[in-house]
């Protein structure tokens, strides 16, 4: 990463590694932003908004200082100086202090990459994996297999999931699209390796189920 990486805050949207994010920029100051990348190694780190940030949106409101940068890898400039662009995750950070030199946010950060899994830590994942192809292989192979609606735990989809996805990518990529809350998003992107991640993102798809049933029975059931 650069010394200073750009910074873009926004109150739903958290990256992950290796997972792909369409963006539309239309602010001047993210205008600037994106062009700057352009010119430059094409890093943009993404980062959560907290809460109250309606009040300071036109500042620089607090934000979790757990992000993920991405690289630009496609970009469409349209006539009025707006831009569609594409990021693709690539690696978390952690931010050490802002620089408010530009318009735009910039921060001197840390890289946290994902430590590397054993033996036993990886055995763990596949069983993580194995786990969240039973609560989701409807929805997935659907979604993933095409479908750019992000697949939710209670869609009754009959197809298989991806055979061929790797773990990192399926963790990661569900982590992102699954209809979650950005703040459970976000506390997904903190979880220090994948093998936390998947667990964690099993847990919280478990929870959620439990509590759709809940909600679902009848209150004479008893």
């Amino acid at each position: 990463m650069s010394d200073l990486l750009p910074i873009f805050p926004l109150p739903n949207v958290v990256l992950f590694p290796s997972v792909f994010l369409p963006l539309h920029i239309f602010e001047p100051r993210y205008r600037e932003m994106v062009a700057d990348a352009l010119a430059s190694d094409r890093l943009i780190g993404m980062v959560l908004l907290k809460p109250g940030w309606e009040h300071e949106y036109e500042g620089r409101p607090p934000v979790y200082a757990v992000g993920c940068s991405g690289v630009v890898t496609h970009v469409d400039r349209l006539g009025d100086g707006r831009y569609n662009i594409v990021l693709r995750g690539v690696e978390r950070f952690r931010i050490l202090e802002e620089n408010h030199e530009r318009p735009y946010r910039r921060a001197r950060v840390e890289a946290l990459a994902d430590p590397p899994l054993g033996a036993e830590e990886r055995a763990l994942l596949r069983r993580h994996r194995s786990k969240l192809e039973l609560l989701l292989a409807p929805a997935l192979g659907r979604h993933l297999g095409g479908n750019p609606d992000p697949p939710r735990p209670d869609d009754p989809g009959d197809a298989a999931l991806p055979p061929g996805m790797a773990d990192e990518d399926l963790v990661n990529a569900l982590a992102q699209y699954l209809d979650l809350e950005p703040i459970e998003k976000q506390a997904l992107l903190e979880c220090r390796c994948l093998r936390s991640r998947a667990e964690a993102l099993v847990e919280l798809l478990e929870m959620k189920m439990m509590l759709t049933r809940s909600s679902h029975a009848s209150p004479l059931a008893n």
